[in-house]
């Protein structure tokens, strides 16, 4: 089960994806996050990045985002992210970009959107091909002050490029990286 941990969707059950590509945030995770970033969420605009469930930028709009856009390419992924989304009647609130992650940041990108803070949360070998944050700097996704939040695997090993880290916060086999973009 999935649940909206705090905020105005609190308590609420979200559907899951019945496919093993899809790693939701165990709780842990998910609150260990959330008690860092709550009290600046409010009034932000957020991209959830491979997205699978959403339950990390619903989490985000439970906790004050305006608006979140959900990046994701698998359709069963899809088809609960907007079970999910219409549940707790937060269509008006998101967006839906059905489509692979660096083809989506070039048309959000066309399209002129910026935001304050994106969650990533790649298929972990992904990160052994290709750095998603590469799309990110190039296409000037990032608004100014932004920062992206990576989950990674511990053993996993990532070079940033253009962007710092902020913090690293491990818990079990997982690894959040806070980036901001260098002063």
């Amino acid at each position: 089960m999935i649940r909206v941990i705090s905020g105005i969707y609190k308590g609420k059950r979200l559907r899951k994806v019945q496919n093993p590509q899809v790693r939701p945030y165990p709780d842990k995770l998910k609150t260990a996050l959330f008690n860092i970033l709550r009290e600046e969420l409010p009034g932000l605009k957020v991209l959830d990045g491979f997205a699978g469930t959403g339950s990390v930028g619903i989490e985000a709009l439970s906790n004050g985002a305006s608006f979140a856009v959900f990046v994701e390419i698998l359709p069963a992924a899809v088809g609960t992210l907007r079970h999910n989304l219409a549940k707790l009647q937060a269509e008006d609130r998101s967006r839906i970009v059905a489509m692979e992650f660096n083809r989506a940041v070039i048309q959000l990108a066309g399209e002129g959107a910026r935001f304050d803070l994106i969650f990533l949360d790649p298929p972990y070998r992904l990160l052994d091909e290709r750095n998603p944050l590469k799309v990110i700097r190039k296409r000037g996704l990032l608004a100014p002050g932004g920062r992206i939040i990576l989950r990674r695997h511990f053993k996993t090993r990532f070079e940033a490029g253009d962007f710092a880290l902020e913090r690293q916060v491990r818990l079990g086999d997982d690894t959040l990286c806070f980036y901001r973009e260098p002063a």
